[in-house]
């Protein structure tokens, strides 16, 4: 909020040249210090909450992106059918876990199918009801495999019977990705040796590294998640509570005293891991991009390290409880780092 924008900003307020109203924040150029403003007068009940203010900006980005449609009716019409019916409707039916994966994805899918008319339009002249599959071949077989992200809306045409069913290639499983124990155990002592890299950072790392949590999940932990005893710290992830261990015990008791971005509007905050913006927590991006760029690590690869380590010193189901994931999740680890499944007689027992 020190910048020239977000003063100038600031002094219409002041001036009474802009309203306190959603709509009128709607009007305003987009920019950052626009929306941080924005959840700051929301957090202190000065604008009434509309929701999730990522749902908002995506509703606002796809009236943006149907009015450069206006010339092109066709492909308005079947793009918007696509994105209101499909996309809209699921997440406002509250189905959605994580929603900056939900409107990221839903505006790539929509963005490719919009490119896919756009391209049977201009190459061959045709409107998507008049689509074959010649033409499904030729342009899923050229360009660039972003494109692949169109099939989505030629499948949901199919399945509400508003299209023809295609054949629609598939991407190639690739190989399981997988870190040696040897690269995990490296990565957890440089962790704890970036005396130079923020706190949060460290722990959200060690979290990951530790216990396999998928990136989302830490960055949407709760404080209460976390028990501090006078023998230690549990984390409370799945039914049972998972134990922070004995050497990195201090490291944990610093954090909780001085947790990150409290100094503004997210001092008193619920999340273990409060954003910048008021009342939120840290993005699932933004700690995916921390945990690559400063510490390295290679996500996917790493997660299926720690989770083959794990599963050989717990069975499955004791593993199940400790972290919430599903018995089938951690039989299928139990398998890749060939423990014998007759060890875990706990693994089908009832509510498992």
């Amino acid at each position: 909020m020190r910048g020239k924008s977000a003063a100038e900003l600031l002094q219409k307020i002041g001036d009474r040249e802009l309203m306190l109203s959603h709509s009128a924040f709607d009007g305003l150029p987009p920019g950052r210090h626009v929306e941080h403003l924005r959840e700051m007068l929301v957090d202190l009940h000065i604008l009434p909450d509309r929701g999730d203010p990522r749902l908002a900006r995506f509703e606002a980005w796809l009236e943006d992106r149907l009015d450069t449609l206006a010339d092109r009716s066709d492909v308005r019409a079947a793009l918007e059918q696509f994105a209101r019916w499909h996309h809209l409707r699921r997440i406002h039916e509250n189905r959605i876990r994580n929603m900056d994966n939900a409107t990221r994805t839903a505006k790539q899918e929509i963005t490719e199918a919009g490119k896919f008319l756009i391209w049977l339009s201009e190459h061959h002249h045709v409107t998507v009801d008049e689509l074959t599959q010649a033409h499904v071949d030729e342009y899923f077989s050229t360009g660039t495999t972003t494109r692949m992200a169109a099939r989505n809306f030629l499948q949901w045409r199919a399945k509400t019977g508003i299209g023809k069913r295609y054949h629609l290639k598939y991407r190639e499983a690739r190989q399981t990705p997988l870190a040696s124990s040897h690269e995990r155990l490296a990565l957890i002592r440089t962790v704890l040796e970036s005396e130079a890299v923020v706190l949060n950072n460290r722990i959200a790392a060690l979290m990951f590294l530790l216990y396999a949590l998928p990136v989302r999940r830490i960055a949407e932990m709760r404080t209460e998640q976390v028990e501090v005893t006078p023998t230690g710290i549990s984390l409370h992830l799945g039914d049972h509570p998972a134990p922070v261990p004995e050497p990195l015990l201090p490291l944990f008791h610093e954090y909780l005293t001085s947790r990150a971005n409290q100094r503004t509007t997210n001092n008193q905050s619920p999340w273990l891991f409060p954003g910048t913006r008021a009342g939120h927590h840290i993005t699932e991006q933004t700690l995916l991009n921390t945990l690559r760029q400063v510490f390295g690590i290679n996500i996917l690869a790493m997660r299926n390290a720690a989770l083959h380590d794990l599963s050989k010193e717990l069975d499955a189901a004791t593993l199940a409880d400790l972290l919430g994931y599903s018995s089938q999740v951690m039989n299928i680890h139990a398998a890749r780092s060939g423990v014998p499944m007759g060890s875990y007689p706990a693994i089908h027992s009832p509510g498992k």
